[in-house]
């Protein structure tokens, strides 16, 4: 039996809330999650969009993490 290790070098994430300071709390969060992994912030992504159903706002982020 052989173990792998590999470092993880790239990681992508999609967050979204119905509340702007919800999802900078959601990526505040998993900011600190991926530094246990040495990951940090490469490039973020956002946009907003009218959901009818709820008649609210809905706001959304790609977040891009990388090995400095």
């Amino acid at each position: 039996m052989e173990i792998s290790l590999d470092i993880m070098k790239d990681k992508v994430e999609c967050l979204q809330a119905y509340d702007f300071q919800e999802l900078e709390r959601a990526i505040d969060e998993r900011i600190n999650v991926n530094k246990a992994l040495l990951l940090r912030v490469k490039q973020v992504q956002h946009q907003v969009t009218f959901d009818p159903v709820r008649n609210k706002m809905l706001y959304s982020a790609v977040v891009h993490f990388a090995v400095e």
